[in-house]
């Protein structure tokens, strides 16, 4: 316990230390039509007015009370909510469908499993999400104004509902909420400390579908999370063309992480799939359909960001249906048993609910193997006494002078018989001629 408080007052003091101003390219790519923008992440001085993870000191930044938005909270101008327009008419998912959710449903549907979504916020009204959990590290409230972390959260574990022909991958999942950023913009801080917050509070799985550019801070967070036992999932990012040459994503591209690219219903990587970020797998990430903030939906979602969180799924049905796997041999599973990945992106392949959930994996049953029973000590078994020589000479010789006497006795009662029918009669001296 005291070494576990240690490693916490010293990730949380280096998020929490004025860290060298960078810029931090964060993006929610949801699609055409959608709200996901791309953002500028700043990385300022923990005390500047204007960072919004400012965590106040390194004893309580990991308490989400005490985490003031700097420009959101302190007379800025109110961020705008407008998540876009959704829809109430949906048809079924062709990645519901691809997946084969159904089948998987009937071994696990990952009851018991704690996913937290490091986000814009949840739409808590909408009833298949009324069950999530909501903190804000904003000071601008719970609401998702962006819907894009509505949309990340109902894939992960939208509740079944009757009628409504999409319900999210481990729908009997706990869902928290972390919001991280209100209107598109964020803090690199205030990522890592929701990363480091979603770890204290024993998430099993964190979905992270946020492309960031490498910061010591984030670094920490995710090793921080990843000694907790929480499998990290991150978006492997999306590719722009006003970019030039993408580069890796973080938290993505660091190691330990399960970083997903987005695929097509041809099982294919999509065209905006960040190729240069590490991928351990791929999950669908075009014309996706999930829901949206105003307890509407939205379908023709595109990106990564929707993509990572169909894997978060997954991982928290294979952390449910296998509570004794670390997040090493989980992560290792889930690849592991994806359907194969070709070319550059695509890691392992297409995520394999079904497999993910029953397969076999003989070296996974030899770590698993239970320790050998100690070896019984040297009295617990009784020696076999000595052989007695003289007792078994004797028993010979007299078995074979039984069997002397009884050759002798069969021969006498045979000829004797034989002999008085002959006339035959004993002779003596004086008889002899």
């Amino acid at each position: 316990m005291i070494g576990r408080m240690l490693v916490t007052v010293l990730v949380l003091a280096a998020i929490a230390a004025p860290p060298a101003v960078a810029k931090v390219e964060a993006r929610a790519e949801t699609g055409p039509g959608t709200s996901g923008t791309v953002s500028t992440v700043k990385a300022g001085s923990a005390g500047s007015a204007g960072n919004a993870g400012n965590a106040g000191n390194a004893g309580n930044a990991g308490n989400a009370s005490t985490v003031k938005a700097g420009a959101a909270g302190t007379g800025a101008a109110p961020v705008r909510c407008n998540p876009g327009r959704g829809t109430t008419s949906i048809g079924e998912s062709w990645a519901q469908r691809r997946l084969s959710l159904p089948e998987v449903w009937e071994l696990t549907k990952g009851a018991g499993v704690t996913v937290a979504v490091v986000d814009s916020g949840v739409d808590t009204t909408h009833p298949q999400l009324r069950r999530t959990r909501s903190i804000d590290l904003t000071a601008t409230g719970a609401r998702d104004c962006l819907g894009h972390g509505t949309a990340v959260a109902g894939i992960i574990a939208a509740a079944e509902m009757k009628g409504v022909p999409f319900t999210g991958v481990a729908p009997q999942a706990r869902l928290i909420s972390i919001k991280q950023t209100s209107d598109g913009t964020g803090d690199v801080g205030r990522l890592a400390l929701a990363i480091v917050r979603a770890a204290e509070l024993g998430a099993d799985v964190i979905n992270v579908s946020v492309e960031a550019r490498d910061h010591a801070d984030l670094r920490d967070a995710v090793t921080y999370a990843l000694a907790m036992d929480a499998v990290v999932v991150a978006a492997a990012g999306n590719v722009q063309k006003e970019d030039g040459t993408p580069g890796p994503a973080y938290p993505a591209a660091y190691e330990g992480v399960l970083s997903v690219g987005a695929a097509g219903p041809d099982g294919a990587r999509a065209d905006s799939s960040n190729a240069v970020t590490p991928v351990s797998v791929l999950a669908p990430g075009r014309n996706v359909t999930s829901t949206w903030a105003g307890r509407a939906y939205r379908e023709n979602l595109e990106g990564t960001s929707f993509a990572a969180p169909y894997v978060a799924g997954v991982v928290a049905l294979v952390r449910a249906r296998h509570p004794g796997l670390d997040n090493v041999r989980v992560r290792r599973r889930v690849e592991l048993t994806a359907n194969g990945g070709s070319g550059a992106g695509t890691g392992a392949g297409m995520v394999n609910p079904l497999l993910a959930v029953s397969a076999i994996l003989p070296s996974e049953q030899v770590a698993l193997a239970p320790r050998q029973a100690a070896p019984l000590p040297e009295n617990a078994v009784r020696p076999a006494p000595p052989e007695d020589s003289r007792a078994i000479s004797i028993s010979l010789w007299v078995a074979l002078g039984s069997l002397a006497v009884g050759v002798l006795v069969t021969v006498a009662g045979v000829a004797v018989p034989m002999g008085r029918r002959r006339g035959w009669r004993p002779g003596s001296a004086e008889n002899q001629t």
